[in-house]
């Protein structure tokens, strides 16, 4: 959520940094700073709790100027939202921004304390400062002493740091949140995401993971993980499309599912060490709150609701902490019983669902542990009435049927669940073996957004359909309920979800050859007593669509349809498989000639009972 703008030129370059900063607006944030070397030699440190505008209001009041700055933009992990907590920090005569979470922050405070520095803030970034600090020597340059202190940091983190000593230097590293080089005519940026800098170059490097970068107005010198030169290329982009624009794509919500390993890997960045998660992302107090969770409610709306569901499987499993998943317009009016250390978690893509916002207010009166949301929108309602949060990345989503705002739900919770986990205990083999599937799931929702032929070609088979039922077993069942959604939502076939192991009891009565049957696969425990599901099916003449891997052992036959997928980690099974339905759903309704982006009678977020 933090944001990085930096520069170096011969003009003035507090205006840009200030541009940056509100370009960048739009991730969230609680608190601002820009730090300049002045003419004099010396850095100016001005920073503000609250927007971009109050920290102009400062410098209307303390006015500073240089040819090199850096500026940041704070979410709060470590300290509550103030002036002393925000960025940028300083130590002597360096002064950095961050973006990401250092894990071992107090046993580096502690031996930096030793050593006589003091701190003013709560944050771990103060630690990164004080240690460049101190690993300052005659003779030694900032580049040099930022890349020594990345190999004792462990965590996440973007750094931007100058040293009023080389005031021709912009010094900067990666691992993990991500950092980009902005290239100019004898000037030079930095920026945590690109559209920071569109104002002044359509130019970037884009520095891969463990990075040290040295920037001049003349040059950029870039070293990787092992300290070696090495050449990354400069990438000219485009004039890019707004978000309100489809681009080359026919619909909103077709651009929004294929967007979705980009917004995945933004959801992820500085959430997750080499081999661990960060419990910080989810906000200051994480740590005091996450020991104490001894139970967890779950409250949303729609597909956040089917979302939180999912979360109730992984809670259960890897936590071994109780879960319960309710529907906001229903807990709101039944009497609940709150038991003793229970965390109240609300989903909501808009953080403005007027029911879950209804629900969280009544909770406060209850006697819960603590409030944590999973949100897209930064300053949004649910945000702010949180003590704990989890924003996504999705960016805007136009297209009323939520597509690339559901699979960072499950991403955001994935790394929830992951955090309470590690709380409790999780060992650190299942924790790595946990988050290296999650390094992959970008590269993987490409190849299962690669299935769109496919389905299109499939999806002919319901051209003329009225009604549909989508089976899935375990935690796959949500992801059938998420199915049969899309489909009702934009190409008004009626739709319905069931466990499959629920076929016995009611729905096998509807089934017959007019009745397509979608199936969600993946290679399971539950694969085997899902195999056997089906032949019920087949008996009575159903026609079966399955989504499954080459080695779950079915083939396209006679009344079944294979939609292979590629194989994947069963802790991803549930965020990849939606891609697929999503695919589905989409297909449908072009050929039923619907309104695929404003489906009749839907809004976009639901502010109203």
């Amino acid at each position: 959520m933090c944001g990085i703008v930096g520069a170096l030129a011969q003009r003035n370059v507090t205006g840009i940094l200030l541009e940056g900063l509100r370009r960048l607006e739009y991730r969230g944030y609680d608190s601002a700073g820009v730090c300049l070397l002045g003419d004099d030699g010396q850095l100016q440190l001005r920073k503000s709790q609250g927007k971009v505008a109050d920290l102009e209001a400062k410098l209307q009041q303390q006015p500073s100027a240089g040819h090199l700055g850096i500026a940041h933009t704070r979410w709060a992990t470590h300290g509550v939202p103030s002036d002393d907590n925000a960025h940028p920090h300083m130590s002597g005569h360096i002064a950095l921004v961050h973006n990401g979470i250092i894990e071992n922050h107090q046993a580096l405070r502690s031996e930096l304390q030793d050593k006589g520095y003091q701190f003013s803030s709560d944050t771990d970034t103060e630690v990164v400062v004080h240690l460049i600090h101190s690993l300052s020597s005659e003779g030694a340059s900032l580049v040099d002493v930022v890349g020594k202190a990345t190999q004792i940091l462990e965590g996440a983190y973007a750094l931007a740091v100058v040293s009023s000593e080389e005031p021709d230097v912009l010094a900067c590293a990666r691992l993990g949140s991500p950092l980009v080089l902005g290239v100019g005519i004898e000037e030079n940026f930095i920026a945590s995401d690109p559209m920071a800098l569109r104002q002044v170059t359509d130019r970037f490097i884009f520095l891969e993971e463990g990075d040290v970068a040295e920037v001049r107005r003349g040059g950029i010198s870039v070293r990787d993980k092992q300290g070696g030169e090495v050449s990354r290329p400069v990438h000219k982009l485009d004039g890019g499309h707004d978000v309100a624009d489809k681009g080359r794509y026919r619909h909103y919500m077709q651009k929004e599912i294929f967007e979705q390993p980009e917004v995945v890997a933004a959801t992820l960045a500085g959430r997750i060490g080499e081999h661990s998660v960060l419990p910080q992302a989810l906000g200051a107090r994480a740590l005091e709150i996450l020991p104490k969770v001894k139970q967890v409610q779950i409250v949303a709306c729609g597909t956040s609701y089917h979302a939180g569901m999912v979360a109730r499987y992984w809670l259960e499993e890897w936590a071994g902490v109780p879960c319960s998943v309710e529907v906001a317009s229903e807990i709101r009016y039944r009497k609940t019983v709150v038991r003793p250390g229970t965390l109240f978690v609300t989903i909501s893509q808009s953080g403005e669902t007027a029911d879950t916002l209804a629900a969280l207010r009544q909770a406060k009166e209850l006697g819960y542990l603590g409030f944590m949301t999973i949100c897209n929108v930064p300053n949004s309602s649910l945000v702010r009435e949180s003590e704990l949060s989890l924003m996504t990345e999705a960016g805007p989503e136009i297209g009323v049927a939520s597509t690339k705002a559901f699979t960072t739900q499950l991403v955001a919770l994935q790394l929830f669940c992951l955090a309470l986990a590690k709380t409790n205990g999780l060992s650190a083999e299942r924790e790595a073996e946990l988050v290296g599937a999650l390094r992959q799931l970008p590269q993987l929702m490409e190849a299962f957004a690669g299935l769109d032929k496919t389905v299109q070609r499939t999806s002919e088979a319901f051209a003329e359909k009225n009604h549909a039922l989508f089976l899935g077993r375990g935690v796959e069942f949500p992801i059938a309920l998420e199915g049969a959604l899309k489909l009702k939502e934009i190409s008004y076939i009626h739709a319905e979800a069931y466990p499959a192991g629920e076929l016995k009891h009611g729905p096998l009565a509807l089934v017959d050859g007019d009745m397509p049957v979608i199936v969600v696969a993946p290679n399971n425990d539950l694969l085997e007593k899902l195999k056997s599901n089906l032949q019920e099916v087949r008996a009575r003449g159903g026609q079966l669509f399955v989504f499954a891997s080459p080695e779950a052992g079915f083939s396209s036959e006679e009344g079944m349809t294979l939609i292979e997928v590629p194989d994947c980690p069963r802790s991803l099974a549930p965020i990849l498989y939606t891609v697929p339905l999503q695919l589905l759903s989409y297909h449908v309704a072009l050929l039923k000639g619907t309104d695929v982006d404003q489906p009749r009678n839907l809004a976009k977020s639901v502010t109203v009972e």
